[in-house]
């Protein structure tokens, strides 16, 4: 197995991992949070819906500035229920896997930049872009939505094995 294959199958994984974890997420709790500090349920959906898309300008643009100078900054998509985030989530999916369908070996080490009003805040190769800053970042937050369900009775999915929930 090659390389962009071990990347993209794990990616796979994640994927209907957490699209399982947002199928569950509770209407009637979108702004409870666990903590004055944290963000709501209804943030975390949200956001864990727009990550998949972060794999699109990874693969076909070599920087993203998220608070261009003289440009609009990012604004996360607004939604407000379950079915929203699901719809969200599945778009941004389907670009995702149609960015990655024709990446080759040597995209891999390509760098990409995060840039804040044109100042790079990082430069990595590609690859570790889409593990740590998406990847990753996926399930990062979805940990944390699975808390929030434990916390308000909202059964947790299993994942990577059985959840006290539920077996496989």
């Amino acid at each position: 197995m090659s390389l962009c294959q071990t990347v993209f199958c794990d990616f796979e994984t994640e994927l209907a991992n957490t699209r399982k974890t947002l199928e569950r997420v509770p209407n009637d709790k979108w702004d409870w949070k666990i903590n004055e500090k944290s963000n709501t349920i209804g943030w975390v959906a949200g956001h864990l819906a727009e990550i998949p898309g972060w794999a699109v300008s990874t693969w076909t643009k070599d920087e993203l500035d998220f608070n261009p100078p003289g440009g609009p900054g990012y604004s996360p998509t607004a939604v407000s229920n379950c079915d929203e985030v699901l719809a969200l989530f599945d778009k941004n999916a389907a670009a995702a896997k149609e960015a990655i369908a024709d990446i080759q070996e040597a995209d891999l080490g390509k760098p990409w930049s995060l840039l804040s009003g044109g100042e790079v805040l990082f430069t990595m190769p590609k690859i570790a872009v889409m593990r740590t800053f998406v990847i990753n970042h996926i399930v990062h937050h979805r940990a944390i939505l699975t808390v929030y369900y434990r916390v308000n009775g909202v059964p947790v999915p299993a994942l990577y094995g059985p959840s006290g929930d539920e077996t496989y």
